[in-house]
């Protein structure tokens, strides 16, 4: 949303005259998306995750056991439907 410091309003995308400059003022408005400057291209969640380079991060114990578990009772819940 086109902010304006010297006014300090916002402004519609359609108020804003066609070089980008605010119609009470006339100074140039920077539109920034809502996030900043965070898009999808320069987002590196390895980075936000601590993890340096192209290493592979092993696994959790604690997701290995849950997906084992998982196994075991769904294994169960098709032995107990035939049965």
């Amino acid at each position: 949303m086109p902010w304006c410091e010297p006014c300090s309003k916002y402004f519609a995308p359609s108020a804003v005259s066609e070089d980008g400059r605010c119609p009470n003022c006339s100074t140039e408005i920077e539109v920034a998306n809502a996030h900043g400057s965070i898009t999808a291209k320069n987002l590196d969640l390895k980075k936000l995750a601590g993890v340096e380079g192209d290493e592979d991060v092993p696994l959790p114990w604690h997701f290995k056991l849950l997906v084992g578990a998982l196994v075991m009772y769904l294994s169960w819940r098709v032995v107990d439907l035939f049965r």
